[in-house]
């Protein structure tokens, strides 16, 4: 699988909504606080020619911390099936997004990336007084490998890609609303335009309901994609905005995410 394959895998599996807020909010934290306690799991399957295969588990969970005024997010996306069987690949994409539930922008990145025998170390960390993301990035299997570096200005509010899967269901959605938004990925800052296009039924977990039609421009040039693609998220219509299912058409194929489980701990 190349790695330009590969990313577009795991941003359709560890962002279902790969995409992060460039406007003022009103007050987040009494939205934010419904996430405590979350934890939603996906199965993602990938189809070319009328074939059908497994690809990855997703496991998405967040907790406030004790002790201070944060939201900590921890995500996952683990290979299985006919990846593993038929082509002998495995992935492992661990995220931690550490976000301030007063404005719900991201304070802190970490992630374990393994491809195969491949294995990155990252860490990325938001200064907003002097308007600045740092990137690091290092090779756990090499000591001597040079670590990667990455500077980037930022603005007021900006999220990560997992932290804006939450932040845009805080949002008032409804159709026809059109937002451009902030994503930074790997020390990198991105722009992007989304719309919400229709409202649709779906069959989920919780039965067959209403959702919004979401659809983020993540493909094209200076996106997070420099390649052709769409992609869409449909998100429930109530409080919650939970997503229940995305969908990336690519040269490679279609990938599908679907949400099998969802559970809040008081």
């Amino acid at each position: 699988m190349k790695s330009s394959c590969y990313k577009v895998l795991m941003i359709a599996a560890i962002s279902l909504a790969a995409f992060g807020l460039g406007f003022a909010q009103p007050s987040a934290t009494p939205a934010a606080r419904m996430f405590d306690g979350e934890t939603l799991k996906y199965e993602g399957k990938g189809s070319k020619y009328k074939l059908s295969m497994a690809v990855a588990d997703l496991t998405f969970s967040a907790v406030a911390t004790p002790n201070s005024n944060e939201l900590v997010i921890k995500s996952e996306a683990v290979s299985k099936g006919s990846l593993l069987k038929l082509f002998r690949y495995s992935f492992l994409q661990q995220y931690q997004s550490t976000v301030d539930l007063d404005t719900f922008r991201i304070l802190k990145t970490t992630k374990h990336d393994v491809q195969k025998e491949r294995v990155r170390d990252s860490e990325a960390k938001f200064d907003y007084a002097a308007k600045r993301v740092s990137f690091v990035e290092t090779d756990p299997k090499d000591a001597m490998r040079p670590p990667r570096r990455i500077a980037s200005e930022i603005g007021d509010q900006l999220y990560d890609m997992i932290s804006a899967i939450y932040g845009v269901r805080m949002l008032p959605l409804a159709v026809g609303k059109k937002f451009s938004f902030s994503v930074s990925d790997s020390g990198l800052v991105y722009k992007v335009p989304f719309a919400v296009t229709a409202r649709e039924k779906q069959d989920t977990v919780f039965g067959k309901v209403w959702c919004f039609r979401v659809e983020p421009e993540i493909f094209g040039t200076d996106r997070l994609i420099e390649r052709q693609g769409k992609m869409v998220i449909w998100m429930t219509d109530d409080a919650r905005h939970t997503p229940v299912r995305a969908q990336i058409k690519t040269e490679w194929g279609r990938f599908d995410i679907k949400l099998k489980s969802s559970s809040v701990i008081d």
